[in-house]
């Protein structure tokens, strides 16, 4: 009765985000622990490097707001380098090497493979909260938005491996019934953006992936884009409210199943 009446004063403050509504699909016990309890996680290397490639993307148009122009591939790398050693408790001492070299490497090249062809019109970090859609609060932190006249091109930048992304850029299939967690993170944009008072005059074109780390196979900087269809926002559409139901109905106590999954392992255990 207790834990029943704690959630349920969650859930008058519940928003959903596209991280929430991705890990409720995957598994409802994970949702519960990390997008309703939010139960405290130890910091890892794999997102502690993820945030200081953010940091140094997002300072690059600090920059260019404040200076008129982009700053140097030597200040873009400071700038990583600087969110690094404030965040090293995450790190062992020999990763923390491995991975400051590493972006060093990377971020050089992409910042060479990129900085000519960066639209300068652009809006980063953008917080869209308090959308209404079907009676359903939905909000969204986008990395950035690029502005075409009244056209706009939603970016979101990514680490990690190109090539084992490709799976979770798919549209629903038959081995993969909900689609990918990329597709869906560029439809539940869409449908962010059409709804929300500040955007909805713009069209939103398209939804671009830009991987920071070169591809496996090509060694190249590669980016993904997803078009959004109509049917593609039906399906997501239909996503939303059937989770928001189903988390409003307190249906987040029972697992995925799966053997590999660390939550509904840690709910047998214990």
């Amino acid at each position: 009765i207790i834990e029943k009446d704690f959630v349920t004063r969650l859930l008058e403050k519940f928003v959903m985000n596209v991280t929430a509504l991705n890990n409720f699909l995957e598994c409802p016990l994970k949702f519960y622990y990390n997008n309703l309890i939010r139960i405290p996680s130890a910091k890892n290397e794999y997102t502690e490097f993820g945030s200081a490639v953010h940091h140094a993307l997002w300072r690059l148009f600090v920059k260019l707001e404040t200076a008129g122009g982009f700053p140097s591939k030597e200040e873009f790398i400071e700038d990583f380098k600087w969110y690094m050693y404030r965040h090293r408790e995450s790190f062992i001492q020999q990763v923390f090497e491995r991975r400051m070299e590493y972006g060093e490497t990377i971020l050089g090249e992409y910042y060479e493979a990129r900085i000519k062809g960066m639209h300068k019109k652009a809006k980063v970090e953008e917080t869209i909260e308090a959308v209404i859609f079907d009676d359903i609060l939905l909000k969204g932190k986008l990395d950035k938005i690029e502005f075409y006249d009244k056209n706009i091109i939603t970016v979101d930048y990514k680490t990690g491996s190109y090539d084992n992304a490709l799976k979770k850029l798919k549209q629903p299939n038959e081995k993969l019934p909900l689609g990918g967690d990329y597709w869906r993170q560029a439809v539940f944009y869409k449908i962010l953006l059409d709804n929300s008072v500040k955007y909805k005059t713009y069209n939103a074109q398209s939804i671009v992936f830009d991987f920071i780390e070169p591809a496996d196979k090509s060694n190249e900087y590669k980016k993904a884009e997803v078009v959004v269809s109509n049917d593609d926002i039906e399906i997501v559409k239909q996503q939303i409210k059937l989770s928001w139901e189903k988390i409003q109905n307190h249906e987040f106590y029972t697992g995925c199943g799966n053997p590999d999954c660390n939550y509904c392992n840690f709910v047998k255990l214990n």
